[in-house]
């Protein structure tokens, strides 16, 4: 999938006015606030004002979407501008904090690195790649902004390299995505480090992706004789 819908979201005040609210009468746990901004002040406002929330158990801190003009993924594309926004976000809030970093850097283990001795609680990876398709018959790039975010099991390789790469170098928690569709690549993720795993494109695919996992997962597990989760994390870094 390739897509340019950026970071659609009704703003701040309305998402804690309203969609909060509607959360939970149909959930009654924590639930993860993305954030991203042009600014770091930006980040720090919002950042700020959620951690008020009681409802939200954590903030993910977008530093990685390649759909946004002038903010997003510019943060996450140095370890100094990504150490910036981790710190300053960490100075406004109590809830655990967690950096959502982009593939599209040179070196994401540093990356990773900065976030963490900047204060970080955990990471996330990888966002979307940057890609773009071009139609045969117009001749013109088939999105409006020519490339966008690339997603689905082909970027999995990358994500699990990058999961692989960024779980080596520091100590506090990754979560693994990107492409992730069976319960055999969610172990695989593990294995290259991650604690928990995430579940994107497959769910537009099949809502019902994540059930599925989850009900074969065990079933897997058996196979390659699997009796805790928590016992591969890690089994296939290097020491």
């Amino acid at each position: 999938m390739i897509n340019a819908v950026g970071l659609q979201n009704p703003g701040l005040e309305a998402t804690i006015r309203e969609e909060l609210p509607k959360l939970r009468k149909v959930f009654h746990k924590p639930v993860m606030a993305n954030i991203s901004g042009f600014s770091i002040e930006e980040y720090r406002t919002v950042a700020a004002r959620l951690d008020q929330e009681d409802g939200i158990g954590w903030l993910e801190i977008n530093v990685s979407c390649p759909n946004v003009h002038g903010g997003g993924m510019s943060f996450g594309t140095s370890p100094a501008s990504a150490a910036e926004v981790t710190a300053a976000v960490k100075a406004v809030t109590t809830k655990p904090v967690i950096m959502k970093l982009s593939p599209n850097v040179t070196d994401i283990a540093a990356i990773a690195k900065a976030c963490e001795d900047a204060g970080a609680d955990g990471i996330s990876l990888i966002n979307t790649l940057l890609g773009m398709r071009i139609d045969l018959k117009t001749r013109r790039p088939v999105i409006a902004n020519k490339m966008g975010g690339f997603s689905g099991p082909a970027i999995f390789p990358v994500a699990l390299r990058m999961v692989y790469q960024a779980a080596s170098a520091v100590k506090i928690p990754v979560i693994g995505m990107g492409g992730v569709s069976t319960a055999e690549d969610v172990i695989e993720m593990m294995l290259a480090g991650a604690t928990a795993v995430g579940v994107g494109a497959a769910n537009l695919i099949d809502p019902f992706a994540c059930p599925r996992i989850l009900d074969t997962l065990p079933a897997v597990m058996d196979r390659y004789g699997i009796e805790n989760l928590n016992s591969v994390i890690g089994g296939a870094l290097d020491g």
